[in-house]
């Protein structure tokens, strides 16, 4: 589904170049669960906002980010609006970026009902309610709004949002930040049950190789901008080939 090929991305930041992610090249097959694993910095989310073409103009990006054989980086900006949400879909870090706190919950996803799928009304509100309803949340927090849920609430909430067009691959990046233990297994159960019922293809960006370990069936580990090794959970954590790999092991050992 996804196939990425030689990406590169430069920051240009007062004439300072920074190079974010340096030549990554890998491929993520329609309905996998894959984790995208590295330290804070490493550029897992540049990469992901590299692939939604969500990335400041200072960016320079290099290289073919392939969706289903279609290079996103060719796409004009109509084309890569009508992807967002439609195909591509972003559960971005932290809930509260998912949200204006002077709407209810309800109104964000009917606004995205509206101007990507035309639905108004009657058959908008019966989408949000089976939305909610999807990711465990009572039809009535579709008229709260985002400071009167709670952290885990907020997430599902993000969630549904993001599942609000059917999208086919959903970015989720760090969905699990900021939340207690128990709220967090809550949410990859969640996202696990997802990808099971509507057939998804779902990333998780996050920096906890224990954790993407636990519901991916592969994982990529990206150190210093660069993709160092990738392969099925066991492999990773039972074999890990890079230093990198070996000493997020041994972080959590």
């Amino acid at each position: 589904m996804l196939d990425i090929e030689n990406l590169s991305v430069t920051y240009n930041k007062a004439g300072i170049l920074t190079e974010a992610v340096c030549g990554v090249s890998c491929s993520v097959p329609r309905g996998a669960f894959a984790g995208l694993v590295g330290e804070s910095g490493s550029g897992k989310s540049t990469m992901i906002m590299a692939i939604l073409r969500l990335l400041p103009p200072s960016a320079l990006v290099q290289g073919r980010i392939l969706f289903e054989g279609q290079d996103l980086l060719k796409l004009d900006e109509a084309q890569i609006r009508r992807l967002r949400w439609e195909k591509v879909a972003l559960i971005p870090q932290s809930a509260q970026n998912a949200f204006t706190p002077v709407f209810s919950i309800g109104r964000h996803i009917a606004e995205v009902l509206q101007v990507h799928m035309g639905l108004t009304g009657e058959p908008a509100d019966r989408r949000i309610e089976e939305l909610l309803a999807e990711v465990g949340l009572d039809a009535s927090v579709k008229k709260r709004y985002p400071h009167e849920l709670s952290g885990g609430q907020k997430q599902r909430a993000a969630i549904a949002l993001a599942l609000a067009c059917s999208p086919d691959l959903l970015l989720a990046d760090e969905p699990t930040t900021a939340l207690d233990v128990i709220t967090q297994a809550g949410i990859l159960e969640l996202l696990a049950k997802l990808r099971a019922e509507k057939g998804l293809t779902i990333i998780l960006i996050t920096h906890d190789l224990p954790m993407a370990a636990s519901v991916c069936d592969r994982i990529m580990v990206m150190y210093r901008g660069a993709l160092v090794e990738s392969g099925t959970p066991e492999e990773i954590i039972l074999r890990p080939q890079h230093a990198h790999t070996k000493a997020l092991i041994d972080s959590v050992l």
